[in-house]
């Protein structure tokens, strides 16, 4: 007997309901003043109005009364108002590493890989930015960029992006400087990137390119996503441990490395969040084994934005 061919991915198994449910109540906020348009949650220096239709949503509260669509309140009997294609509260591009290292988990039976983490929080992000109206889009690298999404505010555009994500696969070594500098043929204003990755990579060249960023005007966060066993340093008497982008590899006792390795990831933690925040970049280290809905809810808590 033939098995039945498997469903089309959508993308939308990214996101639990249960924990799209919980989102509702997050807002982000940006800090300082993004180039969007109109009053909405991010205050704009801009005033204007872009031509280009783009959908139709249901009215809120404080909607302008002159775009209200008329027409189909008669077909439909509900209030829906005209988007167009600028009506946003800013653009956000989120850069996210798909590196061979974002393959690892510690626990593969009970926690998600880094990647597959990074793909949820992507979803969970992309959709908190896109119900209140922000156009969003994607950037993937490993040590090439591997998939770019022009930043768009519709809500079909959301399924493009989870379709996108649901179809990234962890790729080589981490290149993430090349990333970071096309933001900025995306971003032409000043906007919102989020850049998600476990780090492992160039901190130097990493940092210089956010530092630039956030020079532009743009507001910066980076979620570091590290998985737990990534913590400490455990395993049987003696272990080889590989390097999962080059293949270099040591045999070791961790019982006798640990008290180091703990010293030298907290080190490490402690340097990216200091370097990012002398620079006004918003830093959060996020682990694959805390929900990310709640993962959601304590970087969106302060109103200025993730911490």
């Amino acid at each position: 007997m033939t098995a039945p061919a498997p469903a089309r991915a959508t993308g939308l198994e990214l996101l639990d309901p249960f924990e799209a449910a919980r989102l509702a109540g997050l807002e982000l906020f940006t800090e300082g003043i993004v180039e969007g348009f109109l009053a909405g949650l991010h205050r704009s220096p801009r005033r204007g109005f872009s031509i280009e239709f783009a959908e139709h949503r249901m009215y809120q509260p404080g909607d302008e009364l002159r775009y209200i669509d008329w027409k189909l309140l008669g077909r439909k009997d509900r209030l829906y108002v005209k988007q167009y294609e600028e009506e946003t509260n800013l653009r956000a591009m989120l850069v996210v590493d798909v590196s061979r290292s974002m393959a690892w988990s510690g626990d593969p039976a009970r926690v998600l890989s880094k990647l597959d983490y990074l793909r949820r929080l992507a979803a969970a992000l992309s959709l908190l930015l896109t119900r209140q109206r922000d156009a969003t889009g994607l950037i993937a690298f490993d040590d090439e960029i591997r998939a770019v999404v022009p930043a768009r505010a519709r809500l079909r555009h959301w399924h493009h992006l989870l379709q996108t994500l649901e179809g990234l696969r962890a790729g080589r070594g981490t290149a993430a400087e090349p990333a970071l500098r096309r933001v900025m043929d995306l971003l032409r204003r000043r906007g919102l990137v989020i850049f998600i990755s476990d780090l492992l990579l160039e901190r130097e060249l990493a940092l210089t390119a956010l530092k630039f960023l956030r020079h532009r005007g743009h507001q910066v966060i980076v979620l570091h996503v590290m998985d737990p066993a990534e913590l400490d340093l455990n395993g049987p008497t003696e272990a080889r441990f590989e390097d999962p982008e080059t293949g270099t590899g040591v045999t070791l006792r961790p019982k006798d490395w640990a008290g180091a390795y703990r010293e030298t990831v907290s080190g490490v933690v402690q340097a990216w969040r200091r370097a990012c925040r002398t620079s006004g970049i918003q830093y959060h280290q996020v682990t694959t084994d805390t929900p990310f809905g709640l993962a959601l809810r304590r970087v969106v808590a302060r109103p200025a934005g993730l911490a």
